[in-house]
């Protein structure tokens, strides 16, 4: 009997779970949400939250609140929203890099794929490889030639320790055996800066913040990550073309939540995102940055993270990278 009893109450206890969260997602929101991007603004995560806030302000009828709280690539915005209430009302926005931490920082005060729920995948932008306009390479044979001759001389510029980044090039770096310098900032826009001044001759980066100066000549697009050429730079090959077929630069910006926060939440706020994303004029805005929406279930999102975090710890383990080299 006693047993039949505490079955009976775990089950009008997740019964009342249920409601709950159904009454929830009902009325939600009741107040303003905050998005934290963790990163300063300008950057890809930070762009395509932007294009996609009046659409979903439209549709769920309250402001929403862009946060921006840069700090350890991405670990202080992350904690943040790690620590606030699981209710919807504080989402993060992160970058692909997101997925990248783990591998390099085993000391991170939380969880990236427990201490967080997948909302949405809201985008995708192939990275670009750059140089200032002054450095003699017109594309990365030419680079890694260059960097060859004068070992220890040339430098990049990341969005931070533990970037993605920072990643990509370090393991360019151990395919090509050039030795190039890592000069990090905090965050994309300022590690962009970087190179169009001159004070680094390469990094790796999104179009989104790059090619309106690549079009002012500022800086070169040598190289594109992704597994096709880009009409916008067409003379750029890609990574593959020029002999390194084991090193991708795509990066992707996905929508999260706290873990905790009740499923029927997670899917308003899903249904929300991906009816911005199905607008003409939000894709036109993406596309202008060099993004595509994407849109799609949260185990899209959340299977991309994990597999990213596997994948990552294990070219670090192979790569020898570790926090703050």
């Amino acid at each position: 009997m006693k047993y039949i009893r505490v079955r009976a109450l775990c089950v009008g206890l997740t019964l009342t779970t249920i409601l709950t969260g159904a009454v929830c997602a009902q009325d939600f929101p009741t107040k303003n949400i905050t998005v934290i991007v963790p990163f300063p603004p300008g950057g890809i995560n930070d762009a395509a939250v932007r294009i996609l806030q009046p659409e979903m302000e439209k549709r769920l009828g309250k402001s929403i609140i862009i946060d921006n709280r840069a700090g350890a690539g991405g670990a202080v915005g992350t904690q943040a929203v790690v620590r606030s209430a699981p209710d919807g009302y504080t989402l993060l926005a992160v970058a692909s890099s997101h997925a990248v931490a783990p591998a390099v920082n085993p000391n991170l005060s939380y969880d990236t794929v427990k201490d967080l729920v997948p909302i949405v995948m809201i985008a995708r932008d192939p990275m670009l490889f750059l140089v200032n306009s002054k450095v003699q390479a017109k594309d990365l044979r030419e680079f890694v030639a260059l960097a060859k001759s004068k070992p220890g001389v040339l430098n990049y510029s990341s969005p931070g320790f533990g970037s993605q980044t920072q990643f990509i090039t370090e393991l360019f770096k151990s395919k090509a055996g050039v030795q190039i310098q890592h000069v990090p900032f905090r965050g994309g826009a300022p590690a962009l800066q970087a190179v169009i001044a001159g004070d680094v001759d390469f990094s790796v980066l999104s179009g989104q913040v790059s090619l309106p100066h690549i079009e002012a000549g500022s800086i070169r697009a040598i190289a594109l990550g992704g597994s096709a050429r880009d009409q916008r730079v067409p003379n750029a090959p890609t990574v593959a073309e020029e002999g390194y077929k084991d090193v991708e630069a795509i990066q992707w910006i996905g929508l999260l939540a706290p873990a905790k926060t009740p499923a029927p939440i997670i899917a308003r706020l899903n249904g929300v995102v991906n009816e911005s994303l199905a607008d003409k004029g939000v894709r036109e805005k993406l596309a202008i940055q060099g993004m595509t929406g994407l849109g799609g279930t949260p185990e899209v999102l959340g299977e991309a993270i994990e597999n990213e975090v596997k994948l990552w710890k294990e070219i670090a383990r192979t790569t020898g990278m570790k926090l703050g080299e």
